[in-house]
């Protein structure tokens, strides 16, 4: 596996293609705690700078461990394909309703009674660096040439892992 260390306009490229084929991460808060807070969380939108978007309960866990201290960690993992990332950074809790309006959907109402509901925040997450392993093919071929490589000694290469400065 080849290491890439990407920085800045490709690093914020390559965060937004897999986050993107991932979606949904486990949010760990309580960083300097033991044991550890992780929540699943279904992102909303990535935008232009490379935030992070969610939809989150005012009321919740994550978001209490937020106001005490923002330091957050995000997980996404999608073994079919075999891709990971691991991104750290800070989050926010905002209230502001034209941003609740945008990452509102239909599906959400399974958490939240609309858009006006007062329990209903968003958490803006701001990645400072990440960690990423990717295979350059799908999980077939990559275990195809692993086994190739057992069977020969010749080392395959099969995908990239790197460190990404946002």
């Amino acid at each position: 596996m080849s290491t890439e260390n990407k920085n800045s306009e490709e690093a914020l490229k390559k965060l937004k293609e897999m986050t993107s084929n991932i979606e949904t991460s486990m949010m760990i808060t309580n960083l300097g705690d033991h044991p550890l807070d992780a929540v699943p969380m279904t992102q909303k939108k990535i935008d232009d700078q490379g935030n992070i978007w969610f939809l989150s309960p005012g009321d919740s866990e994550h978001n209490k461990n937020i106001s005490k201290d923002s330091k957050t960690q995000l997980l996404y993992s999608d073994p079919s394909d075999k891709q990971f990332i691991s991104v750290y950074g800070d989050a926010e809790i905002v209230l502001k309703q034209e941003i609740l309006e945008e990452l509102y959907s239909n599906i959400s109402d399974n958490w939240f009674s609309g858009v006006n509901d007062p329990n209903l925040t968003a958490i803006k997450f701001i990645p400072k660096e990440a960690y990423y392993w990717d295979t350059k093919s799908n999980k077939y071929i990559s275990f195809l040439k692993m086994g190739f490589a057992s069977l020969t000694g010749n080392q395959q290469d099969v995908g990239e892992k790197g460190k990404l400065n946002l």
